[in-house]
């Protein structure tokens, strides 16, 4: 029964080979869909070449990077937005500075567009104190933390991309209101300078 199913569904044809117009008609809808950088919309029109080829009818070849650098002069595109919401949103969840950078160098995020987005002390430890709440880490932890269970919540906090002195901190925190406090400091610390 299911082999007669399968017989009588319609074969797929293959998609039609892209021209110039349908190109920039992909890129744009892309852009208008999802936030994202330059270097991931042009991975995603050489994604699509590859899957379904140029016309033969097109006498040049294809030029995603042309495209897309049209789309950044036009403001389509912005590298450096997409990076501070990037970031802002990992380090909201919790992640890392670690992480953070790891995420935009994925994207194709140029190195001082990550510098200049790049997190203060406040923020990361704003960030640690969110993982902490979020997971039940070092003082949010609701049972006796022995040495066992102590050494997988560092790993925790480590694998989230935060350095060894902030996972410490939490876990050395010895209530919530001293971590709180903490993060406060470095807020104060920044407001100084």
């Amino acid at each position: 029964m299911n082999a007669e199913r399968g017989r009588k569904r319609r074969e797929r044809k293959p998609p039609k080979p892209l021209d110039r117009e349908r190109l920039e008609e992909l890129a744009l809808t892309y852009v208008a869909r999802y936030a994202t950088s330059a270097a991931k919309a042009e991975a995603y029109l050489r994604r699509k070449l590859r899957e379904r080829g140029w016309s033969e009818d097109e006498g040049a070849p294809p030029d995603p990077a042309g495209i897309i650098a049209r789309q950044v002069e036009l403001g389509y595109i912005d590298d450096e937005a997409y990076a501070r919401t990037r970031s802002g949103g990992l380090l909201r969840r919790g992640y890392g500075q670690r992480r953070v950078d790891q995420s935009l160098y994925a994207a194709g995020i140029d190195e001082h567009v990550r510098e200049d987005v790049r997190a203060g002390q406040a923020e990361q430890r704003r960030a640690v104190l969110a993982l902490a709440r979020r997971r039940r880490l070092g003082p949010f932890c609701a049972k006796e933390i022995d040495q066992k269970l102590r050494d997988k919540q560092i790993a925790a906090i480590l694998r989230a991309g935060h350095g060894f002195d902030a996972a410490r901190a939490v876990m050395d925190a010895p209530s919530e209101t001293a971590l709180e406090e903490w993060v406060a400091e470095a807020a104060e610390q920044e407001d100084d300078e």
